[in-house]
């Protein structure tokens, strides 16, 4: 399935600047949608590929670093670049550390623009990338049986199927069968494959700590 156009979007309340914006966007080739208020982007939905938002800081009622904590309280990932022409450091200081990937002062180039851009697009691919595969890791999880599980786990901690038999009062050829099946689910060409699956899908207990009691 080819993959949607990526989409700029972009939240500005002065129309002059919002049209230019959106001349310049387009003239390099980028899908492009206008809004000149943040309750306009909110009725709005969210297109299918990568994305990113071009934010005006100082906008009617909520500012654009209100709506970026918004954002990141309801866990929506949108890379983010802000423009202003009033900035001043504690200002970008808060919005770098929210996760904002640039922070322009008005008037600036179109080129440091568009090179923010680019890099947003490039997270927001990558961070879809990695939900895919975690969607398709979890979809294989639900395909496996109780047993299996049980068997995935174990084979991601580095135990034997001996051991492994020994824990579960089950033959080792039945293990060795139940693992030839799991790792053809889970589509796992080895068991050090098959542990990084396991690690991501938080599926390996932590090691609990070992306490010494001074005598």
């Amino acid at each position: 399935m080819q993959e949607a156009s990526p989409t700029v979007l972009v939240i500005d309340d002065d129309p002059d600047l919002r049209d230019s914006l959106g001349i310049l966007l387009k003239s390099a080739g980028l899908t492009t949608q206008l809004f000149e208020s943040i309750p306009d982007f909110l009725r709005s939905k969210r297109p299918e590929g990568s994305a990113c938002l071009v934010l005006d800081v100082r906008l009617p009622g909520a500012s654009g670093l209100e709506f970026q904590r918004e954002l990141a309280a309801a866990n929506i990932k949108l890379p983010i670049i802000f423009i202003t022409g009033y900035g001043d450091i504690p200002m970008s200081v808060e919005a770098m550390k929210g996760g904002a990937v640039e922070f322009l002062t008005k008037p600036f180039r179109q080129q440091e623009l568009l090179d923010a851009i680019y890099l947003a697009l490039a997270q927001d691919r990558a961070h879809q990338e990695r939900e895919r595969a975690s969607s398709a890791l979890k979809e294989r999880l639900k395909a496996l049986s109780s047993r299996e599980r049980e068997i995935l786990i174990q084979v991601a901690q580095g135990r034997l199927s001996k051991q492994i038999a020994g824990d579960l009062g089950i033959s080792e050829t039945t293990v060795n069968v139940h693992r030839s099946n799991l790792m053809r689910k889970m589509k796992a060409g080895s068991i050090a494959e098959l542990g990084r699956m396991a690690d991501q899908l938080n599926l390996i207990p932590d090691k609990p700590q070992i306490s010494r009691s001074r005598r």
